[in-house]
């Protein structure tokens, strides 16, 4: 908050108070390196729910190397880049696909690095992701990702984060998805991820 004093003349002063709302980050984390990937669709529809409401950013997380303790001493420069945009970050939203009734490989490494402390030299320093607040969604097959997102919760709890796992969206992708490469949601799921968007945002302010 900011107090304003405006001078009409040299015998009145006035002072207005001037509120600025600073609007909170949320991450977006998408589990899918293909650049037109389903769950990355997914994420912009999310990101227009949330316009105007929060700063909106995507994760970049393509060149972090796999995880060796061996490369701890001196933190990888993108290892380094994205604990310091989830650091910056107020909320994380985890959009993935489902592979083998679990979450892929990539962001199980990206979620590893992150699990570590930022300063191996003291275990008991903090990492970049506990106490961050944390939903997950996906599209994929039939199952619609469920058991891919009950494990990813598990391990995020682990990790000691805030997540919100009700309501989580999840979309079974059609045979014209596969085909076409893209999809667009019914009115059930454009309700049941507005539900979700709408709760993580409450969730992020409170």
């Amino acid at each position: 908050m900011i107090i304003v004093y405006l001078c009409s003349d040299k015998s009145r002063i006035k002072s207005f108070i001037i509120k600025i709302t600073v609007m909170k980050n949320i991450l977006f984390i998408v589990g899918s390196l293909r650049k037109q990937s389903f769950n990355r669709q997914l994420a912009g529809m999310a990101e227009k729910m949330l316009e105007g409401q929060f700063n909106i950013q995507y994760l970049d997380f393509e060149d972090v190397p796999l995880m060796n303790q061996d490369l701890e001493a001196n933190t990888p420069a993108p290892v380094a880049r994205v604990r310091k945009e989830v650091l910056a970050a107020d909320g994380i939203w985890i959009f993935t696909p489902e592979y083998n009734y679990s979450y892929p490989g990539l962001l199980k490494n990206l979620l590893d690095w992150l699990s570590r402390p930022m300063d191996i030299s003291d275990f008991t320093n903090p990492t970049a992701a506990v106490g961050k607040k944390v939903t997950a969604s996906g599209a994929g097959g039939a199952n619609q990702t469920a058991s891919c997102r009950a494990k990813l919760n598990d391990l995020l709890e682990f990790m000691k984060m805030q997540v919100m796992k009700e309501p989580q969206t999840g979309i079974a992708l059609g045979v014209e998805a596969w085909t076409k490469g893209e999809f667009n949601l019914t009115d059930e799921q454009v309700a049941q991820l507005k539900a979700q968007a709408e709760k993580f945002a409450a969730f992020v302010n409170a």
